[in-house]
């Protein structure tokens, strides 16, 4: 089975890429913009008669895209997370139109949650910015290619390999550079936030799963942990675990902080349909990842 990671060099594609690895039989091409790509592609800015050329070459049976933006300005997300996934639909169409594709989204797109409550993929979906937009429209963009495609709307990914883009990579990061100064203050925003977290090798998994399932798939899985817990918790276990000695400061005008959870308190995912389409649930608990994390990234 020839299968292709875009997006191989990066946080969720590289776990994704060494647990296909794994398969008996697979062939993994990685790619992307890094040297060691097999497939040489930046999909913010490929033309999609270029695209289907490279995709005739490699010949995959599936394509899991894992390319996609967390930061910057609207238009840099826009071209990775919007126009990246409509052009790798209309190359696919053209070159592979029987490959399997599995396209990783965000629990972003559904925008804020009501308290106690966890989103079905049918909820209603109302981005507060632009990356949860812009995935979004990668979303529609996949679902509506008429290709044999799922999007895995991921939660918030936690575990080894964790980038500092991200909250939990940031404060083991921060807490790392403080080691055990009593006099250390890390000051981060607003944390009364509610999150689902999934940890990465769940998340890897999952796509692995929706990559080789036989027949059709919902056009859209959550992937997440299934329950909401306060950001402030996951912040207090990692200072508990770095044996931290100074103290945390919360302040909305913090540039730790994010502008998206002042207007996200809530988000949950329902996790169902996974487990009915794919037999997947979560392996690895909250306390696995950020074990894995903060050891420095132990494979399980």
């Amino acid at each position: 089975m020839r299968l292709l990671v875009l997006g191989f060099t990066g946080y969720l594609g590289a776990h994704v890429a060494e647990r296909l690895r794994a398969l008996p039989g697979a062939l993994v091409l990685g790619g992307g913009r890094s040297p060691g790509a097999d497939v040489d592609v930046d999909l913010a800015r490929v033309r999609p008669e270029h695209l289907a050329k490279d995709l005739a070459r490699a010949a995959p049976d599936a394509v899991i895209n894992c390319a996609g933006a967390t930061g910057g300005d609207a238009v840099a997300l826009a071209e990775v997370n919007a126009r990246g996934p409509a052009v790798l639909c209309a190359a696919l169409r053209e070159a592979a139109p029987a490959a399997r594709l599995v396209h990783l989204g965000s629990a972003a797109e559904y925008g804020p949650g009501a308290p106690g409550t966890r989103d079905r993929e049918s909820a209603a979906t109302r981005p507060v910015g632009s990356y949860g937009a812009t995935k979004l429209a990668g979303t529609v963009a996949v679902t509506g290619s008429g290709l044999d495609a799922v999007v895995l709307r991921v939660g918030n990914p936690v575990g080894p390999g964790a980038p500092p883009t991200g909250l939990p990579g940031r404060i083991a990061a921060l807490l790392r550079e403080a080691g055990d100064d009593p006099e250390a203050v890390l000051r981060l925003g607003d944390l009364s936030a509610h999150r689902d977290f999934v940890d990465v090798r769940d998340v890897a998994r999952a796509a692995v799963l929706a990559a080789t399932a036989p027949g059709p798939l919902p056009p859209v899985l959550n992937i997440s942990g299934g329950r909401a817990l306060p950001v402030r918790d996951l912040v207090r276990d990692l200072t508990a675990r770095a044996g931290f000695r100074g103290r945390v400061e919360e302040t909305a005008a913090s540039t730790a902080g994010s502008s998206r959870s002042a207007r996200v308190s809530w988000q949950c995912s329902d996790i169902t349909a996974a487990e009915e389409a794919l037999g997947w649930r979560p392996a690895h608990t909250l306390d696995d990842a950020l074990t894995a994390l903060w050891e420095g990234g132990k494979a399980s």
